[in-house]
């Protein structure tokens, strides 16, 4: 066996197997309070039965036991035993301060397995995803009906959440990092931005794969976005794979899983619960039966990846393993258009027969004085009836801007943005963020779960605070607006235009790792009837400067602004 493959290569060679259910096996065991204490936390002031976390701590026996179990029945991976292994699901038990050994013990043990198998098998590599759950609360949604911008948990939070857990996962030895049965997009982008920035500090280079969770027939997460508008909003994050698990059995997940290979570039996971839950709460499907059916996702060629969720045992992956064994996996094709594509709760693809993109610019408070006079007066509710207007007026982006002196634009930003997101009708649409100041951009950047537009950057204070800002805003997944300004000023001339905008190009496509189709470039309109004759030029430069920027700039979008309508060359 060649110890040095990856997980990445090796996914690339075979289908591989996960395992399946941690919840369902530790039932089994039928355990008591009385395992989750042991003699170090005898004396605890909270009941801890059903924090499984803990047994990683207190009995290993029955984790690496679990572990071994799905290795034995054909598992190429199994998961550590850290899914609500987090600081806000600990909160719950007054554990937070164990987080990081939770994760560090679940990573070992599960690493100490696979070597374990190794050795008595050489031949087959053994693999340990490290699993980051969801956690108990939702950033893009209000736990409270009457205050629909009111979040019980913040993107910095779950942030700091996510950071501590990938540390603890990373030294205990895992090969992977899964964020898994994600339901609101919004605490799964704050797991992505933890660990892109963890991977930068520590200077490694760990595979992320990603798992949503479609919650019913309506084919939405939970926070109301449709498959595709979930990839959209994640492909940043460098992904080994994207996929779905849990809520659904693998008949019902089959349609989005289809769609979600259409879509990526990336390799696909699927690993459903044992069928629907009975009027118990009990799954019932066999493995027989829950085989065949994931052996059609593989012969389709749709999967690279599967296993098994809630319900699943270690029957069940032996029986997938048994199923899947032979067939290759779905083959990653470089596509040969790429476009540039949004989202919010929906996906907005900009094709090449696209006309126009009308962006509305109403929700700025420097484009409408009632706008500006309700986010002044704190009529917020109110003004999320000029953003309604705009979508029903066939606004395609909503532009919101909040740069006025007399208010404090952070928290407009905050406060409005989380009302948006409440409103299904408005939250469809693709965000774009508008500020001078990068401060409210980030801002803005952690209410929305979907892949916005930043408005804007450039190089007038020069490349570092350019190259740093484009930095941060790839993390969130953003695509952004830069404007023809240098160090010397805006850009008349078409030359200057061209020339800055190519600067900027080759500065983010080379050293920030920006994808051409997420560059949207505005070379400045400047009014062009002013009767000034040194003016008269100034639509001709606009013009020639557009067509060579998009050739010199290969798959970057160039923009200009008439009013509330916006368009793209």
């Amino acid at each position: 066996m060649n110890q040095s493959k990856s997980i990445v290569d090796v996914a690339q060679e075979k289908i591989l197997v996960i395992d399946g259910a941690m919840g369902t096996m530790i039932q089994g065991y039928g355990l008591g309070e009385e395992d989750y204490r042991g003699t170090r936390f005898k004396d605890f002031h909270k009941d801890l039965k059903g924090n499984n976390e803990m047994l990683s701590i207190l009995r290993p026996d029955i984790i690496k036991e679990i572990h071994a179990q799905y290795f034995e029945a054909g598992a190429d991976v199994v998961e550590t035993n850290t899914f609500s292994a987090n600081k806000i699901s600990q909160a719950d038990y007054d554990l937070e301060e164990l987080v990081y050994e939770m994760n560090f013990e679940s990573a070992r043990l599960a690493k100490e397995v696979a070597r374990e198998f190794e050795a008595k098998d050489p031949s087959k590599q053994r693999f340990v995803a490290g699993a980051l759950g969801p956690t108990t609360r939702t950033a893009s949604i209000s736990p409270d009906v009457n205050n629909p911008g009111y979040r019980a948990v913040s993107f910095d939070d779950l942030v700091q959440a996510y950071d501590e857990q990938a540390r603890g996962l990373i030294d205990g030895g895992v090969d992977v990092l899964l964020i898994e049965t994600i339901f609101d997009t919004l605490n799964a982008k704050a797991a992505v931005y933890a660990i892109l920035s963890l991977k930068e500090e520590l200077g490694i280079d760990i595979p992320v794969m990603i798992s949503g969770t479609i919650t019913d027939a309506s084919g939405r997460t939970l926070s109301g976005q449709t498959v595709d508008a979930f990839y959209t909003s994640l492909k940043h994050g460098d992904l080994l794979s994207i996929g779905l698990n849990c809520a659904l059995g693998a008949k019902e997940m089959r349609t989005y899983l289809q769609d979600l290979s259409n879509l990526a570039d990336c390799n696909i996971t699927a690993y459903p619960n044992a069928g629907l839950p009975n009027e118990f709460g009990a799954y019932d499907q066999g493995p027989d039966e829950m085989a065949s059916l994931i052996k059609e996702f593989a012969e389709s060629g749709l999967v690279n990846m599967v296993g098994g969720c809630c319900g699943t045992s270690p029957a069940h992956i032996k029986a997938i393993a048994d199923a899947v064994q032979g067939i290759q996996p779905r083959t990653l094709v470089e596509k040969t258009e790429v476009n540039s594509t949004f989202s919010g709760l929906e996906s907005l693809v900009v094709r090449k027969e696209t006309n126009f993109i009308n962006i509305g610019e109403r929700t700025n408070v420097t484009g409408s004085r009632k706008f500006a006079r309700l986010i002044k007066d704190n009529q917020y509710e109110e003004a999320l009836s000029v953003a309604l207007n705009q979508v029903e007026g066939g606004a395609q982006i909503i532009d919101v801007n909040m740069d006025e002196g007399l208010i404090d634009s952070e928290k407009a930003m905050t406060d409005f943005l989380n009302l948006v997101m409440s409103e299904p009708d408005i939250a469809k649409l693709p965000i774009m963020i508008d500020s001078s100041k990068f401060s409210v951009i980030e801002a803005g950047l952690k209410c929305v779960q979907g892949k916005c537009i930043v408005n804007s950057l450039s190089l007038k204070e020069g490349e570092e605070q350019f190259i740093e800002q484009a930095q941060i805003v790839r993390k969130y997944g953003a695509a952004v607006v830069v404007m023809a300004f240098d160090e010397n000023g805006q850009a008349e001339t078409k030359d200057e235009k061209v020339n800055i905008c190519l600067r900027a190009y080759r500065i983010l496509t080379k050293q920030v790792g920006f994808p051409p189709e997420d560059i949207i470039f505005d070379p400045n309109i400047f009014a062009v009837a002013t009767g000034i004759e040194s003016h008269n030029e100034y639509a001709v430069h606009f013009i020639e400067a557009t067509r060579e920027i998009k050739q010199l700039c290969p798959g970057a979008k160039v923009s200009g602004g008439v009013s509330n309508i916006s368009f793209s060359f």
